[in-house]
């Protein structure tokens, strides 16, 4: 018997899926040309291209923080500002990345759930022109699909912010690094919630869904695209042996692999959810919409799962009340029923002691 993961803390954990490693495999022999004249990448632009529906760019990268950093360096230039959430990725976990291959300044808002909004941006929009060169010029939004706090944005939402963006002249970039779990949630289709919906560059999250260092910067706006190709070498992140990673980001999107992967992750939240839900002095901070669950419970209950053996991240939140810690729960593409009901075995039997 396979014993049940204990290890909550992140979709980072697992292990690569087999249909990955396969193509790793099957991409693991013989010679192809280098630094992305192969059949692999040409193979993973026709795939991409089908699963979005238009014409496209995508490169792929070894981490998100590399798509997130390269794909706005493209989109805006290094005396431009980037309007995000305050607790956007690219803000809060990116070590001034972003900042450092744009150039630019990143400017966070505060927003329910993880969603930045135009209220938020509009005055702030305002101001800043108002006082021309003295402040950096709003030059892209940034939507996390799905955000820092599990949530998702319907495509309408998508659409009323990238009209604001466009309508000033901004361009807008979707840090996906949990794409395929947002869509998987919204049941439509990726064109409805990117390109249709004015996003011009997607960072394409990967790694957390079952690939190995394997993450792409897809650009829907040609003008965008030029000035990827320099910054990807400058940057270190042309490889020379490209076929490995535009092996698993095929062999990801084709035949809808990624969705049933990142299905698998929303219904273990979604049972984990439930689960906590009948559980007294548990509750949930944020609706569960994507695979991360964060969760107000006391700090002893907290400490005493921590001694059984689980790993989750204590994420502080307004609203924390005496006595409790928020912590943040991930389910991911290989997490099981076993591995959800282990953990609320766990939390009914120390929360009786």
């Amino acid at each position: 018997m396979v014993e049940a993961c204990r290890d909550f803390s992140s979709d980072n954990i697992t292990p690569v899926a087999p249909e990955i490693m396969a193509a790793i495999q099957a991409a693991n022999t013989g010679s192809a040309h280098s630094y992305g004249d192969d059949e692999w990448t040409r193979r993973l632009t026709a795939v991409a291209e089908e699963v979005f529906g238009c014409a496209l760019s995508v490169y792929p990268v070894a981490t998100g923080t590399a798509a997130n950093a390269l794909a706005l360096a493209a989109l805006i230039p290094p005396h431009g500002a980037v309007y995000c959430h305050e607790t956007a990725h690219i803000q809060t976990d990116e070590c001034g990345a972003p900042e450092f291959f744009t150039g630019a300044k990143l400017i966070g808002f505060p927003g329910q759930a993880g969603r930045l909004t135009v209220g938020a941006m509009a005055e702030a929009f305002a101001r800043t022109m108002e006082r021309g060169v003295h402040q950096s010029k709003p030059a892209a939004i940034s939507l996390s699909q799905a955000t820092e706090w599990g949530t998702v944005y319907t495509p309408e939402a998508v659409a009323t912010l990238a009209a604001f963006a466009h309508e000033r002249g901004m361009g807008v970039h979707m840090d996906g690094a949990r794409f395929a779990n947002a869509v998987a949630h919204l049941g439509c289709t990726p064109a409805a919630v990117t390109w249709q919906a004015g996003v011009d560059v997607l960072s394409l999250g990967a790694t957390k869904n079952g690939c190995l260092a394997a993450e792409a910067v897809v650009i829907f706006n040609p003008d965008v695209a030029a000035q990827l190709e320099y910054r990807r070498k400058r940057a270190g992140q042309l490889f020379s042996k490209m076929r490995f990673a535009s092996a698993q980001m095929a062999a990801y999107l084709d035949d809808g692999l990624w969705l049933r992967y990142a299905a698998n992750a929303n219904r273990m939240a979604a049972r984990l959810a439930a689960g906590l839900a009948g559980i007294e002095g548990v509750r949930l901070v944020e609706a569960v919409e994507a695979n991360e669950l964060f969760v107000a419970l006391p700090q002893a209950l907290a400490a005493a799962l921590q001694a059984r053996g689980y790993g989750f991240y204590h994420w502080p939140a307004d609203g924390e009340r005496p006595g409790e810690v928020v912590i943040r729960l991930v389910t991911a593409w290989s997490t099981t029923a076993a591995d959800v009901d282990g953990l609320m075995e766990a939390l009914v039997l120390v929360n009786k002691n």
